[in-house]
């Protein structure tokens, strides 16, 4: 059976800002994707992800982007001896006071050792984007500067 986890934030700011966050490779550059991200998160776009953290670019294919509401996208997971793709879903929901839930699930991974290993890195790195999304739409801070180099 594949591994599966989900993870979640709430945002003080409008659903339109932190959907926008995400979506704009420039925003993303600014407090995730370290190394640069080029390509807008768009339905059938791909797009390059690259992390300090993490050498190399990922290229992430959009499988379905609907703004305001959902991002999917499948990306590249390498294991050493394995080599698979995992699919990430991040959903954007209004809450009370222009504040907004942010859920990413990420599955895809063998149920092995190697697979275990990647999945719980990968969950622990979403959770940290979560924080670093929050940290910059509420208060354009960049928790990630210098924290990985």
């Amino acid at each position: 059976m594949p591994l599966h986890f989900t993870v979640f934030i709430h945002v003080s700011k409008p659903v339109r800002d932190v959907y926008e966050a995400v979506a704009d490779p420039a925003q993303l550059s600014s407090y995730f994707a370290t190394g640069g991200a080029s390509g807008r998160m768009e339905s059938g776009a791909t797009a390059m992800w690259d992390f300090h953290d993490f050498p190399g670019a990922f290229p992430v294919e959009v499988i379905e982007a609907v703004p305001g509401e959902r991002i999917a996208f499948d990306w590249g997971e390498d294991v050493p001896g394995e080599k698979w793709r995992t699919r990430v879903a991040m959903r954007f929901s209004a809450l009370d006071g222009d504040r907004t839930k942010v859920e990413i699930d990420e599955d895809g991974w063998d149920d092995s050792d190697a697979g275990r290993k990647a999945s719980y890195g990968n969950c622990m790195g979403w959770s940290q984007m979560l924080c670093a999304l929050k940290a910059w739409v509420e208060h354009g801070i960049n928790l990630r500067e210098g924290a990985y180099r």
